[in-house]
């Protein structure tokens, strides 16, 4: 089972304080992390891509809008799933939502149990990212503790080269490079040389 990440958060955006407050409350009272801003603007200036949690964002607020702060985000490359909410809900809203990856598209007033739904639906997906960060964190390390030599044949694999060919740029045989790539993958955990490929390029 996947464990909680650091700081696991519901981020709500709202610029309606009773909303922001009810909400917070309601959270709270379930045993969620909350955190509460009531502009787009003001959320972006204190979110970083360490952030773990999910956005619970109206779609109409002054300034940045639900749908612009989802686009936001994913411009800088923070990936905290969205929830959007409105109170004037469309079929073209939804849409954009959808298609910038919302977890849900939540029209007001909306059942407690959708909200939570969707929240656990966006935690889900943060602790598998946690999970896949932690295990390409490790797998750093490994590439880090392999000899000189293992490192120079995991990349000319990593390019595609053949083994003949690894073996006639590092000038040493091809069943040398056979007895490196296998401790390589031993070392590393790799199943196949697609393993390989991922981890030299610092996937999970």
């Amino acid at each position: 089972m996947d464990r909680d990440p650091p700081g696991l958060t519901v981020f709500i955006v709202d610029d309606d304080p009773a909303v922001r407050d009810a909400l917070s409350l309601l959270l709270s009272l379930r045993g969620y992390r909350t955190a509460t801003f009531a502009r787009s603007e003001d959320f972006l200036g204190a979110c970083n891509r360490e952030a773990f949690g999910c956005v619970l964002a109206d779609i109409r607020m002054p300034g940045i809008s639900g749908l612009d702060l989802q686009a936001a985000l994913a411009r800088d490359h923070i990936e905290l799933p969205v929830l959007i909410m409105t109170a004037h809900g469309d079929v073209s809203s939804a849409r954009a939502a959808f298609k910038a990856h919302a977890i849900d598209f939540l029209e007001k007033p909306f059942e407690e149990g959708q909200l939570l739904a969707g929240i656990e639906t966006a935690f889900a997906r943060e602790r598998a990212r946690y999970a896949a960060q932690g295990k390409a964190a490790r797998r750093e390390v490994l590439v880090a503790e392999l000899s000189q030599r293992e490192r120079e044949v995991l990349a000319l694999l990593a390019r595609g080269m053949s083994h003949r060919d690894v073996a006639r740029e590092l000038a040493i045989s091809p069943r040398t490079v056979e007895v490196h790539k296998a401790r390589i993958m031993g070392k590393l955990g790799a199943d196949n040389l697609a393993d390989l490929v991922r981890i030299a390029d610092g996937g999970p």
